[in-house]
């Protein structure tokens, strides 16, 4: 299997524009030539093809990092932890699943990266609830959606909108924005890498300089939309009707709402959920298979 002294370093901050030049020679791979890479490693240990699929996919790695750039940490650090969430996710992906490497391998990534800026700040500073890891690695996020860029503590009205977008209680909304230092604007210069990005705002507003893996991002959401499409039509009205509010909708309905809809008991319309959620997960398996032959 790869290590990580088998692949391009960046070995500082400042090397940056030089490694993203050397994963970009790295050519993405093709469905069928993914498809055959992958069943070689894992069916003859074939160390050569899990390398060829870690490189391919570098610059995804490095793409999915720069989105933790605001944690204060060395992005050679944070893209090295990120290549070794590759290397787990090529280890254990299944092409037999019908699925793209690069879908497969973006929650290893990310998960990778997440443990890496976890284990480096501090736990007293952060905290160790699941709500205030949900807020550490989603306020920033949220905070630019909605333009709350104030300095010191937040609006109320943007802490009660973030309170209620990730569900967590409003005292550990003002708590974790002030332990993050209330985040600096998007306007504030950053140290020069060499990409050209002199403000925040500058990464923020443009994250699209890797248009290969925005590509396939898009089409491998245009097959699962089709697959899950077509597993839906194995669903009769009422099954369709109590899967799409349980499961697709945004906000989706309580039991007890369904319930007086189709006059039947939350006990019901939980069954009914469960059948229809198997129905098209079997049904989407299936399909996947099919297209992989």
């Amino acid at each position: 299997m790869t290590t990580t002294k088998n692949l391009p370093t960046l070995t500082s901050p400042d090397g940056l524009t030089f490694y993203l030049q050397k994963v970009r020679k790295f050519p993405m791979l093709k469905p069928d030539e993914e498809f055959m890479l992958a069943k070689r490693w894992k069916e003859e240990g074939d160390t050569k093809s899990a390398h060829k699929m870690v490189t391919s996919h570098l610059r995804l790695v490095a793409k999915i990092a720069m989105g933790y750039r605001g944690y204060g940490l060395p992005i050679n650090e944070i893209v090295s932890e990120g290549n070794v969430g590759l290397m787990q996710a090529v280890k254990k992906f299944d092409p037999d699943k019908g699925f793209r490497l690069a879908t497969y391998a973006m929650w290893w990534i990310r998960a990778s990266i997440q443990e890496f800026v976890l284990r480096s700040w501090s736990l007293v500073k952060m905290g160790t609830t699941a709500n205030q890891k949900k807020l550490f690695f989603n306020l920033r996020k949220i905070k630019g959606q909605i333009n709350a860029f104030e300095e010191g503590d937040l609006h109320p009205d943007h802490v009660a909108e973030i309170s209620e977008r990730l569900g967590v209680p409003e005292s550990d909304v003002i708590s974790m924005n002030r332990r993050i230092g209330g985040d600096s604007s998007l306007n504030a210069p950053m140290k020069a890498d060499g990409e050209g990005a002199s403000e925040w705002q500058d990464w923020l507003a443009d994250e699209s300089d890797n248009q290969e893996v925005e590509l396939v991002r898009t089409q491998e959401h245009e097959m699962r939309m089709g697959l899950l499409e077509k597993s839906m039509g194995q669903l009769n009205d009422r099954e369709r009707d109590i899967f799409k509010a349980r499961r697709l909708k945004e906000k989706p309905l309580t039991l007890e709402d369904l319930s007086q809809k189709f006059k039947v008991s939350r006990e019901r319309i939980r069954q009914i959920e469960v059948r229809a959620f198997e129905k098209v997960q079997k049904s989407m398996k299936n399909l996947a298979a099919e297209m992989a032959v």
